[in-house]
């Protein structure tokens, strides 16, 4: 009798062990399989979101340097570019936000602004086929702090600053969209709002608005052409040209704002950019070497910089 409950306990042990692993194998199995995709599951994805951010570091310093120049030199500047794409049947909206803030400080001038930019942009478009859109576009710039202009005789002369000034434009148009490097959008009918919130360069009607005030209205044709596009596996460019005439004010002075940014990808994190700026506005004065303040001309910016870039 023994011998046969001996026997019936090492088979049922033999049989449990066999199950336990048996188990484990099947759950093991479980979690390495692929899980498939239900094929019921047609939910589409209606935004695509991304950011990428920069910053570039100068150092220098210098001690009986034969040669000349500062003792010590510091400079840092900073770019953040952010988008949201949403698109649903016909129906498209985009939204991007540009971002950038530099300076350099040397022994000799002190601190001065290298770069300041604020850029929003928002637009939907409803396709009409043939890669038009009826769009509509909002478009808000300014700058993050004061800004100056350093002639060789006298004191710092103050030209900008927060919301001095700041343009709003609303613009109802057409889009060309014949694929996602190109875009040209253009308005015959559009509103541009500019503000000069800072009382003294209001006073002296700086960027067009009239002595003592704030705000300036204009109407006229606006259009955009924005265009990306990888060079080569590490280069990308990106370029965007704004145009603006006045209806009310001479529309034949025709305001320009080009941007253009090539990125190259050295290693890893480590990237190279280099930034080519160029405005002309009618109504924006420039400082001459003595203080006084002279015609529009065309405001050229150039940047060059190596540095960390983290892609979000």
């Amino acid at each position: 009798m023994k011998k046969i409950v001996f026997s019936v306990l090492s088979i049922l042990s033999i049989y449990a062990a066999f199950a336990q692993d048996k188990s484990v194998q099947q759950m093991r199995n479980e979690a390495n399989r692929e899980i498939k995709k239900d094929p019921n599951d047609t939910i589409p994805k209606l935004w695509k979101t991304g950011a990428i951010f920069r910053v570039n570091f100068l150092q220098g310093a210098q001690d009986n340097w034969a040669a000349g120049g500062d003792n010590s030199t510091l400079g840092l500047s900073s770019f953040f570019s952010g988008y949201a794409y949403y698109k649903f049947g016909r129906h498209s909206w985009d939204n991007t936000i540009d971002l950038a803030y530099g300076f350099l400080s040397t022994t000799s001038l002190g601190t001065r602004k290298s770069d300041d930019k604020i850029d929003i942009l928002s637009k939907y478009g409803y396709d009409i086929g043939k890669n038009w859109y009826v769009s509509g576009l909002l478009n808000f710039r300014s700058q993050f702090s004061a800004g100056y202009a350093y002639p060789k005789d006298g004191s710092p002369v103050l030209t900008s600053d927060f919301l001095a000034p700041a343009y709003v434009i609303v613009s109802p148009g057409l889009n060309y969209m014949p694929n996602k490097k190109f875009s040209f959008f253009i308005s015959p009918a559009t509103l541009r709002w500019t503000f000069v919130k800072n009382d003294s360069l209001a006073n002296a009607g700086a960027y067009g608005v009239d002595s003592g005030k704030h705000v300036r209205l204009e109407f006229g044709a606006y259009s955009t052409i924005s265009y990306t596009t990888k060079i080569s596996e590490n280069a990308t460019y990106t370029g965007r040209l704004d145009l603006f005439s006045n209806y009310l004010h001479d529309p034949q002075d025709v305001d320009i704002n080009l941007t253009n940014l090539l990125a190259v990808k050295v290693t890893g994190v480590l990237t190279m950019t280099l930034a080519f700026n160029l405005i002309y506005d009618n109504d924006v004065s420039t400082v001459k070497s003595d203080g006084t303040t002279g015609g529009a001309k065309p405001q050229l910016q150039e940047l060059l910089g190596i540095g960390l870039q983290v892609k979000l």
